[in-house]
Parts: C-alpha cells; sequence; structure tokens
C-alpha cells in the first residue's frame, strides 16, 4: 500500500482539526498507509519535511491554513524533494485554496484528494524564503499576522478586516523602487503585493480572467499615495469592482521583479511577518510544485 504523511496543524482556523482528525485520516487510510504528525510550534512542518527520507512516502497532505502549507512548501523546495501535496484547508483565510476549487469542507477536502486531479502550480521565491501565493506589504497586511489566533478563531474573516480598520490611521506612504523586464515604477505607496494568488489579504480581490496559477508570472498590484480625494475614491472602487485600470493603480505581470528600499519596511509571506531589506528580489517558480485539486476546472 502507498504511503501518506498527513501533516495536521491542530490550532489553524477555529482549531476544527481537533475534532475532524480521526475521521480524516480513516478516509485517507482506504488507499494509503497514513502517518499523522502533530505540529507544535511555527516552522515545525518545514523541519518535519526536511527529516523526509528519499522514497518514504508517496503524496504530502497539509491539514492547516496558509501559513502550514507554506511552511510544507518551503520544507519541499529548499531540500529539493519531489512529493505530490494535497492541501485539506482548514485555517481563516484559506486565500490560495479558494482559487484552486479546493473544498472548505474538510470531509470534501479529503475525499477529493483521493479521486482528483493532479497539477503544476508555480511558487514565489523572495529573497531566501518562499511564498505559495503572496508578499505583500502596507495597507490590510500587517493585519494577517497582528490578529491574535484566538480573534481569528472566533471572528474568521472579519478579524482580518478588523485588524486593517485599525491600522488605517497609521499608513505612512512607503517609497519604493520596483524594477521588473516589463517596466521600473517608483514612487510612495500606501500597499503592494507581488502575488500568484485569486486574493490577497481576503480583501483585495483579482479578476479571474487576469490571474492564472502556472502561468510562470506573478502579478504585480501597486498603490500609490492618491494626490486627491477623488483620487482615493477611485483607487477604493477599483478595488472593489475588481477594475485595476484606475489612477494610482499600477497592475502588471512579470516573471521576476527586484523591490529596492525595503528595508525598514515589514512584509508578509503568506500571512506570515517578513523583514524588508535595501534589495529583495520576488522570482517565480514555474511549475515547482504537484498538488491534488477536485477534478474540476481550475
Amino acid at each position: 500500500m502507498k504511503k501518506l504523511l498527513l501533516i495536521v496543524n491542530p490550532k489553524s482556523g477555529r482549531a476544527k482539526m481537533r475534532s475532524e482528525l480521526l475521521g480524516v485520516a480513516e478516509q485517507l487510510s482506504s488507499e494509503y498507509d497514513v502517518t499523522v504528525y502533530i505540529t507544535k510550534a511555527r516552522a515545525d512542518a518545514t523541519e518535519r519535511v526536511l527529516r523526509i527520507e528519499d522514497n518514504e512516502f508517496d503524496k504530502i497532505v497539509v491539514c492547516g491554513g496558509d501559513g502550514t502549507l507554506n511552511e510544507v512548501i518551503s520544507g519541499l523546495m529548499i531540500s529539493g524533494k519531489k512529493y505530490t501535496l494535497g492541501y485539506i484547508p482548514s485555517g481563516t483565510l484559506n486565500e490560495w485554496s479558494s482559487g484552486l476549487c479546493i473544498s472548505r469542507n474538510i470531509t470534501c477536502a479529503a475525499a477529493d484528494i483521493l479521486t482528483g486531479r493532479e497539477i503544476d502550480l508555480d511558487i514565489g521565491k523572495f529573497g531566501d524564503k518562499y511564498f505559495s501565493y503572496t508578499a505583500s506589504f502596507g495597507a490590510f497586511t500587517e493585519a494577517s499576522y497582528s490578529a491574535p489566533q484566538d480573534v481569528k478563531n472566533v471572528l474568521g474573516q472579519a478579524a482580518y478586516f478588523f485588524e486593517g480598520i485599525k491600522s488605517l490611521g497609521n499608513i505612512k506612504p512607503l517609497h519604493l523602487r520596483f524594477e521588473c523586464e516589463e517596466k521600473t515604477v517608483d514612487g510612495d505607496f500606501l500597499f503592494g503585493a507581488v502575488s500568484n494568488s485569486m486574493s490577497v489579504g481576503g480583501i483585495v480581490k483579482f479578476d479571474e480572467r487576469t490571474v492564472q496559477l502556472n502561468d510562470g508570472e506573478f502579478e504585480v498590484m501597486l498603490i500609490k499615495k492618491p494626490v486627491s480625494i477623488p483620487q482615493f475614491q477611485g483607487i477604493v472602487d477599483g478595488i472593489l469592482r475588481r477594475d485595476l485600470n484606475r489612477d494610482g493603480i499600477e497592475f502588471f505581470h512579470t516573471k521576476e521583479i527586484k523591490v529596492i528600499g525595503s528595508k525598514d519596511i515589514p512584509w508578509t509571506l503568506d500571512g506570515e511577518f517578513f523583514e524588508g531589506a535595501d534589495e529583495i528580489t520576488a522570482t517565480n517558480l514555474h511549475s515547482a510544485i504537484h498538488l491534488v485539486v477536485p477534478n474540476k476546472e481550475v
């Protein structure tokens, strides 16, 4: 029988995996010899992946939020190991999975791992770290790591909105320069994201016609400091309507981009804090991982 490593974060989301873990293990054990690993601290999932021996497992399944998935992917990227991944989202936002039609129902997601199909997906490298769906800075991004876990568990996605609203009065424009093959953008920005996702922070959502998750390119969105109230209103309206062709918004695609001047700026990678540097390069690693998704069109 094939072997499967099931990595579980028992604290993600509303800690619902505590009550559903046995059911998930039973589902997967119909086709796999399942080994369960419960994470105990931040970066524990990465360390567990690094300890995997060659050909020890046939598949790795992650039960947790986007942060736990990031840790597993980081372990695979660092080690160079090639494993097919399954994802059972149990976090608060689960942004990455929503763009891949992965069910937020734990039982359904586990069933889809047994019957689904495999696809290749791009991964981002940001300096010496990795991200599965976004590297972002500025407005609302701090909410992903500053909102207490117990608040996230109770309020769900609303926790991110509340934390973002609390930070609005403290937002200061950030002067940065972005360089890539397609263009150079220099200015004062309130928000920016280098992403491979349908949304960022649960707030900024992209038109699905503009995003592909395995095309070898990032989506870059930058919001400049408004010079007038009408311009600011137009920016907000554009975000709400997913119309990014507005004055004050830069939106474009690129395989690699250099960010200059972000030393004192806190970034988030898949919702986790990352300290900036004078220069950071984000590189798209095309088709870097294999993921099981439901038999639906992605």
